[in-house]
């Protein structure tokens, strides 16, 4: 949007008037690839691949992630939010700004009929830097509006940036952001924001208290070190808890203050939790979750049976981890049911471009949904030079597992299956070893893929096979052409004729030298691209598979460029094959 206009906010106050009732969506030049191939590699025997479904030519959204709800007021709106449709890697259902740098997803919420995503953006540029709240709201979170940014740093305390936090319900159901600011001497504070008009369904306007910053950093820790502040729980008493990452030393840790009023804040003696030696803790998150179903609980749901999840986003290593336990309000304690699997040396949401997760409880589906920031995997030069950088995840909802008791389960929303369009399926498919399948009409730049594998009985296989089982699994770059006893098996996207160019997702199963089956699911980006520059790793991931369990499912977004699998690997590669 054009910043230099001065009938800019006018005129967006009037779009936004009326109705709200959604737009068409854009068209948009469809990118394709030359073929979709479905694939199994190296397994001895035959292979069940029980049924594949693909869904084609999604009825998409605006091209660049944004809708508006303004009646008859396309053209105006489409010149309001920028739009670039023939942008060639713009994705087409994950959430990205127009233009420009985006990270964090920030104070996500539901308030009087509008999903609001607030996002660390840079307004003049697609690098890290000079960093503000950006806003959109959505009543599908799929056709999202652009607003003006929330939260600009224009005082001392955030003047160097306004910087990750979190939304908090008071209990008059009005919302209010408590956020890190970032001095001129790189301070970081924390500060309160609030509505200026509560009657707004867009909460366009927000108004920074007067007592900011309520929280500088305590004793003992770096000024540098004390940020994003958690969403507010209540404990019995009524008064009010967050948690805030530091590191003392080296010794990452979750800190804990109390609140009667949400505005003056105490430090808790003891600490949430903290591991020796691991860095720098950030992008704090703590929520209850139901002990059995799919429901999500809101923050402060409390109870004996009720476990809370810490997670917890490394600085060292980039990555997201966390843990199921319990949560004792007096002492302030977070245990983990699986010490085995204690925050940052056990379970990660995701594997791979997945960072400073948040979630928030949904009230209107009774869920708890999550949004990750993906970084793409182009330079920066790319960045700069395409106009925008990074986007959202397909934001998620999360619930306990309730058969293991200690981790968390994760499937896309389920609104994503309203924009699925032409279906192919094929059913019972036998795969021999080393084959490769084409599945013919499943073309195009945004595919939603479902794929069921028969479990091979691997007692059977090595039997007849007389081959060793205890060799290691490889989910290195290059790994999907290795040879392996049982893997790789599973998909190529995104891939040309010659298969020179695409992005390999698969499992792998391996036997250790103790004889303990596991099962892994790799992603290996090496071949993604042929452009120079671009990030070729590869992520892998263990899949815990229950004795009582016969079939491995997985499912993946395309969409455009991007695309995301389950179990959870999420990447962004850039094909250089369209026509």
């Amino acid at each position: 949007m054009d910043e230099s206009s001065p009938d800019l906010q006018s005129q967006q106050d009037e779009d936004l008037e009326g109705s709200y009732s959604k737009l068409p969506a854009f068209r948009r030049k469809q990118a394709t690839v030359s073929s979709f191939v479905f694939y199994v590699l190296c397994s001895l025997g035959l292979l069940i691949c029980v049924e594949v479904i693909i869904f084609s030519r999604f009825l998409l959204p605006l091209a660049v992630g944004n809708a508006s709800y303004s009646g008859d007021r396309r053209s105006n709106v489409s010149d309001l939010i920028n739009l670039e449709p023939e942008a060639p890697f713009r994705t087409s259902f994950h959430f990205q700004p127009p233009k420009n740098w985006m990270n964090d997803p920030n104070g996500p919420m539901y308030y009087k009929g509008f999903y609001h995503l607030f996002y660390q953006y840079n307004p003049w540029g697609a690098v890290w830097g000079n960093l503000t709240w950006g806003h959109a709201v959505s009543e599908d979170l799929l056709h999202w509006l652009d607003l003006e940014p929330a939260l600009k740093g224009d005082q001392w305390y955030d003047v160097g940036g306004v910087w990750s936090g979190s939304v908090t319900f008071r209990l008059d159901g009005t919302p209010i952001i408590l956020y890190t600011g970032l001095a001129e001497d790189l301070e970081q504070t924390q500060n309160m924001a609030v509505p200026d008009d509560a009657s707004d369904p867009f909460l366009r306007k927000w108004v920074k208290s007067s007592e900011n910053p309520l929280l500088r950093h305590p004793d003992g820790v770096y000024k540098e070190d004390f940020r994003d502040p958690s969403t507010a729980w209540q404990v019995e008493d009524g008064s009010w808890r967050i948690t805030i990452g530091t590191q003392v030393e080296t010794d990452g840790m979750a800190l804990v203050y109390k609140s009667r009023d949400l505005l003056h804040w105490e430090l808790e003696k003891n600490v949430l939790y903290t591991i020796p030696g691991s860095g720098m803790w950030e992008c704090l998150d703590f929520y209850p979750v139901a002990p059995t179903g799919r429901r999500g609980l809101d923050t402060s749901t409390r109870g004996p049976s009720v476990n809370h999840v810490l997670k917890v986003s490394s600085y060292n290593d980039q990555h997201d981890y966390y843990a199921v336990g319990s949560y004792n309000e007096v002492t302030q304690a977070f245990t983990p049911v699986n010490q085995e699997l204690g925050v940052l040396y056990g379970l990660q949401y995701d594997y791979g471009k997945f960072y400073a997760s948040k979630s928030f409880y949904d009230p209107v589906k009774k869920r708890r949904i999550l949004w990750g920031w993906s970084n793409e995997s182009d330079t920066e030069a790319q960045d700069i030079a395409k106009g925008w950088a990074s986007l959202q995840a397909i934001p998620r909802t999360v619930w306990l597992d309730s058969e293991l008791g200690d981790n968390l389960i994760q499937a896309p929303i389920e609104e994503l299956k309203s924009l699925r369009g032409v279906k192919v399926s094929k059913a019972e498919v036998e795969l021999e070893a080393g084959s490769i399948l084409r599945i013919e009409g499943s073309y195009g730049g945004q595919l939603d893929i479902e794929v069921t594998f028969e479990y091979p009985d691997v007692s059977k296989v090595a039997f007849k096979y007389g081959r060793p089982l205890d060799d290691p699994f490889d989910c290195s770059e290059g790994g999907s052409a290795q040879r392996g006893v049982f893997g790789p098996f599973g998909l190529l996207v995104m891939a040309d004729d010659a298969l020179q160019e695409q992005t390999a997702l698969f499992f792998y199963i391996s036997q250790s030298k103790d004889r303990q089956w596991s099962t892994y699911f790799c992603s290996d980006q090496s071949r993604s691209s042929l452009l120079d520059g671009v990030d070729g790793s590869a992520y892998w991931g263990n899949v815990r598979v229950l004795p009582s369990e016969n079939f491995l499912s997985l499912r993946v977004l395309v969409n455009l460029l991007s695309l995301s699998g389950c179990p959870i690997v999420f990447f962004y590669g850039f094909p250089i094959c369209f026509p």
